[in-house]
C-alpha cells in the first residue's frame, strides 16, 4: 500500500522536472523555470518534514507489553 511518504518521494522529481519542463514549453526561460520547479519541490519537502512530521506516525505504534519497572 502506498503511504504518504512514498507519494512525497515520487512528487519531488515530478515537481522539479515536470513543472520546469511545462514552464519551458509555455515560453518561460530555463533559468527562470528551474527555480520555480525547485521551489515547489522544496515546498513539498517542507510539508513532509514540518507539517506532517514522521514522528506523528510512530507515536501511535505502541507495544502491547507494559513497560519494564526498574524497581
Amino acid at each position: 500500500m502506498t503511504g504518504y511518504y512514498d507519494i512525497v518521494l515520487g512528487l519531488i522529481p515530478v515537481a522539479l522536472l515536470g513543472i520546469s519542463a511545462a514552464l519551458t514549453v509555455v515560453g518561460l526561460s530555463l533559468t527562470a523555470a528551474i527555480p520555480v520547479g525547485a521551489f515547489v519541490a522544496m515546498a513539498i519537502i517542507g510539508h513532509a518534514m514540518f507539517v506532517n512530521t514522521p514522528a506523528d506516525a510512530s507515536d501511535d505504534a505502541r507495544s502491547a507489553r507494559p513497560p519494564i519497572n526498574a524497581d
